[in-house]
């Protein structure tokens, strides 16, 4: 098997794995997005799904790594939809809202003035709030009680919109621990943005994104899935 031909599979595999995650828990599989974790992935592996139409949007983590790739002729030939996922530090983010349709990570009301100060003219771009679901000092984002105070004082920010969460979840953790982490997310977004006609939920990584799938998520982040050597393996 060629690499494009593993790169393809890759991703019927994820698709049909997001599938079934939505057919267990009485989803429809329209309401998820597949957010396509690029940062580290080889230029040619990206390329080759954005030219199969596999693709639209794309995760990275690094503004300075993002700009040197997507502002290439033949990434930016493609129409996609880019987050930065990373850690937003404030130095960064002039760029990041020049650049950047999403941060789906902010988690702190500095960065997200230094953002919105620095958002284009006719420009909206939309942010998630990072909820941090681990105890590690090293994960970025903030208990879910701060998070939502800082989700609804950027509603009072024209230039961002605010459109839901995000949260990593504990590395290894068992299913019931993660069905309880997402379940406690999931209700804090039903109740802070019912009345949002676009919002997203991004919970999930390859590892654990058919219970984030099962448990309400709409934006799950595929990195190692979609552009693993060998499928089988992980």
């Amino acid at each position: 098997m060629n690499r494009e031909e593993t790169l393809v599979n890759n991703f019927k595999s994820v698709s049909a794995a997001l599938s079934a995650a939505c057919q267990k828990s009485g989803r429809d599989p329209n309401e998820i997005t597949l957010l396509a974790v690029t940062k580290y992935a080889n230029d040619e592996d990206v390329l080759t799904l954005l030219q199969k139409g596999l693709i639209k949007h794309i995760g990275e983590s690094r503004v300075q790594q993002a700009l040197a790739r997507w502002t290439r002729p033949e990434f930016a030939a493609f129409d996609t939809v880019k987050h930065f996922i990373g850690h937003l530090q404030k130095n960064k983010a002039a760029k990041a809202a020049q650049f950047f349709d999403f941060i789906d990570s902010l988690d702190s009301w500095d960065t997200a003035l230094a953002v919105s100060k620095n958002v284009p003219a006719g420009k909206t771009i939309r942010v998630l709030v990072q909820v941090k679901l681990t105890d590690k000092d090293t994960q970025s984002g903030l208990p879910l009680p701060k998070a939502r105070e800082l989700a609804a004082r950027l509603k009072n920010l024209s230039a961002i919109k605010v459109c839901g969460y995000m949260a990593i979840a504990p590395q290894g953790a068992p299913k019931s621990q993660l069905q309880q982490l997402f379940g406690r997310l999931k209700q804090a977004f039903d109740e802070d943005f019912a009345a949002c006609p676009e919002r997203y939920l991004s919970m999930g990584m390859s590892e654990d994104f058919e219970t984030a799938v099962e448990e309400g998520s709409s934006l799950p982040r595929i990195g190692s899935k979609l552009f693993a050597e060998n499928l089988e393996g992980l």
